[in-house]
């Protein structure tokens, strides 16, 4: 962090307001949270595949909120320049953004928090306390954070401190023998705006069964609304959930990868069967975007979100292949517009 923004947390007060009622009231006030038609269908955060171009197709499709990739809440507290490339976004496009931080230490949550809401001005902060991820969790962060109460609830207290913003977290079904009901209670006071809760426990990763009840033990248990993640492929398993658990709304992940159509799924309550044309255009739309807002040097990232469009369709073995090799958005339109044509002409 340069030394002239490190005098300016310094000689700022904690907070542009200055009591906890005060500040209750202005982010009841900014709560984009409690305006959202239900069932709210968020985006979740996924590194490395939710950037501006993948969010603007989401929202096409009829996301309401989109998140960040998981923004490091020590790089902003250094001052990465790298970490507000990462922050970019395009406000008609990319309906309520929010940015997702991950930590462990409440002195940088306070700095990036700040500087989140003056320079980057999304529609909410989140706090991340569910990933497993061990090269998060082996620094105190993400899920690890989660079984770490105090400190967990230092990390949002320095959150709520320096944000007029609506703050929402992120959190797991449990992170060794903390609970999310445990997690919740501890936390109860705090004038949280949002709770997205992934129905699998740290140990669980990504795979497994989803805990129905404790997802339904967040919805009784937490004043906002409540989104349920984890293990959402399709209408059905997306119907499931919302039925099963009483959430106000679901935070898709890695089931819109490649199938960002999921989303009008559930808004339309029918199934759709997009024919590969249509799935090229739409890969030719995210390449697009990548070079116009992000270079050419992002396509060697951007292969392999490509590569989860491919998947079913005619040949998908071979134009995998040549996808992994692409390097600029010229490369995708001479490998995929010839396969338009001919598959428009049959």
């Amino acid at each position: 962090m340069s030394q002239k923004i490190k005098e300016k947390i310094k000689k700022a007060p904690p907070s542009k307001i200055d009591s906890m009622e005060a500040k209750s009231r202005l982010k009841a006030a900014n709560n984009f949270w409690a305006q959202l038609p239900r069932p709210i269908l968020a985006q979740a955060p996924l590194a490395g595949f939710t950037d501006s171009p993948f969010r603007q197709i989401v929202v096409s499709f009829g996301a309401a909120v989109t998140y960040s990739e998981m923004i490091s809440a020590a790089a902003l507290f250094y001052d990465s320049s790298e970490t507000y490339r990462l922050l970019k976004f395009s406000p008609e496009k990319e309906g309520k953004y929010v940015v997702q931080l991950f930590g462990a230490e409440p002195e940088h949550f306070a700095v990036a928090a700040r500087l989140v809401t003056e320079k980057i001005k999304p529609a909410g902060i989140d706090i991340n306390f569910g990933c497993p991820v061990p090269k998060v969790t082996k620094q105190g962060a993400g899920a690890a954070l989660m079984a770490d109460l105090p400190r967990a609830r230092a990390v949002v207290e320095a959150v709520l401190a320096n944000t007029d913003l609506p703050v929402s977290i992120k959190i797991r079904s449990a992170s060794g023998t903390v609970s999310a009901k445990d997690f919740l209670e501890y936390l109860k006071d705090l004038p949280i705006a949002a709770l997205m809760i992934h129905g699998r426990t740290r140990k669980q990763g990504f795979a497994g069964p989803v805990a129905l009840t404790a997802i339904r033990e967040a919805v009784t248990n937490f004043s906002g609304p409540v989104l349920a993640n984890g293990g959402i492929n399709s209408l059905a398993e997306a119907n499931n959930l919302l039925e099963a658990t009483g959430a106000a709304g679901l935070g898709l992940g890695r089931g819109s990868l490649g199938r960002p159509w999921l989303f009008r799924e559930i808004i339309n309550q029918q199934e759709e069967k997009l024919l590969w044309p249509e799935i090229a255009a739409l890969m030719l739309t995210q390449g697009r975007l990548t070079e116009e807002l992000k270079g050419a040097e992002a396509f060697p990232e951007l292969r392999k979100q490509l590569c989860y469009y491919v998947q079913g369709v005619p040949a998908a073995s071979s134009i995998r292949s040549a996808v992994v090799k692409i390097n600029n958005y010229s490369d995708l339109k001479n490998l995929l517009e010839p396969i338009i044509k001919k598959e428009n002409s049959l």
